[in-house]
C-alpha cells in the first residue's frame, strides 16, 4: 500500500514538472521582470505595489501559455534536435493534446487577468505578442532568415505591456525601451543560432542567414546590432528617465557588448559565438537593474 501511494505520488511530482517546463519558466520569469521594469520606470519609480504585482503576473501567465503552446506546435521539430528532444512532449512525459489545452488556458488567463486588473492595453499588447509569435515567428523560422527579425518584436513587448500598464498609454521612451530590448535580442538569438546551427539545419530552421558557412554574415549583424545598441542604450538618460550612474554603466556595458560583436565579426567561431550569447544575458539584465537604481523621480 505504502509502496502504491509512494509511486502515485511520484508520477503525480513529475507531472507537474513536466507542466512546469512546458512553460520555460526561466524565460517566463524574465519577461514578467521586463514588464514590471518597465513600469516602474514609466511611473518614475511611483508604480502600486498592486499594479506592479498584476502587471507581472498577468505577463507572466500569457507568456508562459505561448511558449507551452510553442512547444505544441513544435513539438515534431523538437523530437529532432539533440537540444529539444527530452521537453515534456518529445519525451513522453506530457500527452500533446494537455499540453495544447494547458498552453491555451494559461495565455487567455493571462491576458484576461491584465485585461480586468491592469487595463485593456496591456492586454491588447499581450495578445498581440503571441499573435505575432505563432503567427509570424513560429512559422518563419523554416522559411527566411528574417524569423530573428520579426522574432524580436514579441519579444520586445512586454516593455510596452509594462509602459502602458503605468502610464495608460504609449510614449517616445516606452518605445525606447522596446527598440532596446528588441536590438539585444537580434546578436542573443544570432549566438544561440550559431552555436546550434546544425541541430537547426536538421529540422530546417533558418534563423542565421543562408550560405554563410564562414559565418561572415553572422558577424556582421553581430557588429552593427551590438553598435545600434550604445546610442539606444542612453536614450532612458536622453528623455530624462534615468540619471547619469544609469548612463554611465549603460555605456560600460554597451562598450563591453560592443567588443564581443567585434570579436564575433573579425572571426565567428563557436567561442566567439557563446560569448556573443552569454554576454547577451548580462547585457540586458544589467540594463534593467541600473534603471531599477537610477529611475528619476520628479
Amino acid at each position: 500500500m505504502d509502496s502504491a501511494i509512494t509511486s502515485t505520488r511520484a508520477e503525480g511530482s513529475a507531472l507537474v514538472r513536466a507542466y512546469y517546463e512546458l512553460t520555460k519558466p526561466g524565460i517566463a520569469g524574465y519577461v514578467m521582470i521586463t514588464a514590471g521594469v518597465s513600469a516602474y520606470v514609466a511611473s518614475r519609480g511611483h508604480i502600486e505595489l498592486g499594479l506592479a504585482i498584476h502587471t507581472m503576473l498577468g505577463t507572466g501567465l500569457a507568456t508562459a501559455g505561448a511558449l507551452a503552446l510553442n512547444q505544441w506546435v513544435e513539438r515534431d521539430y523538437d523530437a529532432r534536435m539533440m537540444r529539444t528532444r527530452n521537453r515534456p512532449i518529445p519525451s513522453g512525459r506530457l500527452a500533446s493534446t494537455n499540453a495544447w489545452i494547458f498552453g491555451t488556458v494559461l495565455m487567455m488567463a493571462g491576458i484576461v487577468y491584465l485585461a480586468l486588473l491592469v487595463g485593456t492595453l496591456p492586454a491588447g499588447l499581450a495578445a498581440l505578442s503571441a499573435a505575432a509569435y505563432h503567427g509570424v515567428y513560429t512559422p518563419l523560422k523554416t522559411r527566411s532568415s528574417l524569423a530573428t527579425l520579426a522574432g524580436g518584436v514579441p519579444g520586445a513587448l512586454p516593455t510596452l505591456i509594462g509602459w502602458s500598464a503605468a502610464t495608460g498609454s504609449l510614449s517616445r521612451a516606452g518605445l525606447a525601451l522596446f527598440a532596446l530590448a528588441y536590438a539585444w535580442q537580434i546578436p542573443h538569438v544570432l549566438g544561440l543560432a550559431w552555436m546550434l546551427r546544425r541541430d537547426y539545419e536538421r529540422v530546417g530552421f533558418k534563423l542565421i542567414p543562408p550560405h554563410d558557412s564562414a559565418g561572415k554574415v553572422v558577424g556582421r549583424h553581430m557588429v552593427a546590432w551590438t553598435t545600434v545598441l550604445v546610442p539606444l542604450s542612453t536614450l532612458p538618460w536622453a528623455l530624462g528617465y534615468t540619471g547619469t550612474m544609469y548612463l554611465v554603466g549603460a555605456l560600460f556595458a554597451s562598450g563591453a557588448f560592443l567588443s564581443l560583436g567585434m570579436g564575433a565579426a573579425r572571426h565567428l567561431t563557436e567561442r566567439a559565438a557563446r560569448k556573443v550569447f552569454f554576454g547577451s544575458l548580462i547585457y540586458h539584465p544589467v540594463l534593467l537593474v541600473l534603471m531599477l537604481v537610477n529611475t528619476l523621480r520628479p
